[in-house]
């Protein structure tokens, strides 16, 4: 998916000239903790959020710092800040030359964008005309779009093992011996030894992610690598079970 899949078309947009206290009224009335600012050629310069208001003189929320660290930082900074922090208009407080991405970026890409900005929202640019914005909210939407979805069943006990196997198969995590799986009307059993009580889950969860698979059957065994504590699996489990904590007994 890109973000043209999944952004939100119409714009709520604020003007650079813009009071502050405008751009917090529309940020209230159509519940958005953001706000793109388009100057009047209709190109981005920035953008507003809840974070470049959390700080403001009217409410007493600037920052407090020993005198000593005050003359370390030097005028232009305390300067700048003092600006943000008192500003009245968009642009003497907006965070410019904000991360955006085009219409056909792949969602991957911008989740990375947004976890190694600590970003919550970026504007969609074609060339430099700005056509849509993408939240955390989009990304929810286009996820709930794609759980919605029934996919086909596999139509064979043989079709949902491959289909089981090619995922595992993916996974770094996966124990490459001493697992076997197999199905039989629709449900699969797991067997072998596991080194990680996580592996449990995450077997569990590749099984019934596959079209088609009615139960599943839990006996794998988990050992303990460092004791080689023996933990014998829940009797059985099925898809929306909670799994039972097994018994541990000592090795030999």
């Amino acid at each position: 998916m890109n973000a043209s899949d999944v952004m939100t078309r119409k714009i709520v947009s604020v003007r650079p000239d813009a009071a502050i206290a405008e751009a917090i009224r529309l940020m209230l009335d159509n519940r958005i903790s953001g706000l793109p600012v388009i100057d009047a050629a209709g190109r981005l310069v920035g953008v507003l959020t809840e974070g470049d208001l959390l700080r403001r003189g009217e409410t007493g929320t600037e920052r407090q710092r020993p005198r000593w660290l005050e003359i370390l930082m030097g005028p232009g900074r305390l300067a700048g800040e003092y600006v943000r922090t008192h500003g009245r208009k968009v642009s003497d407080i907006m965070t410019r030359d904000p991360v955006s991405v085009a219409p056909d970026t792949p969602l991957k890409e911008i989740v990375e964008l947004m976890e190694r900005h600590r970003i919550k929202r970026v504007p969609v640019l074609d060339g430099e005309v700005p056509v849509g914005i993408l939240s955390r909210a989009d990304l929810l939407r286009g996820l709930a779009g794609e759980l919605d979805q029934v996919p086909a069943g596999a139509t064979s006990d043989e079709e949902i093992r491959e289909h089981i196997l090619a995922e595992l198969a993916r996974a770094a995590w996966v124990p490459r011996d001493g697992v076997a799986i197999t199905v039989a009307n629709g449900v699969v059993d797991l067997n072998g030894v596991i080194l990680d009580e996580k592996e449990r889950d995450a077997l569990r969860v590749a099984a019934e992610n596959v079209p088609g698979v009615r139960a599943v059957q839990d006996h794998l065994v988990w050992v303990e690598p460092v004791s080689g504590t023996v933990i014998e699996a829940p009797r059985e489990t099925r898809p929306g079970d909670e799994l039972a904590t097994g018994q541990a007994r000592p090795p030999g």
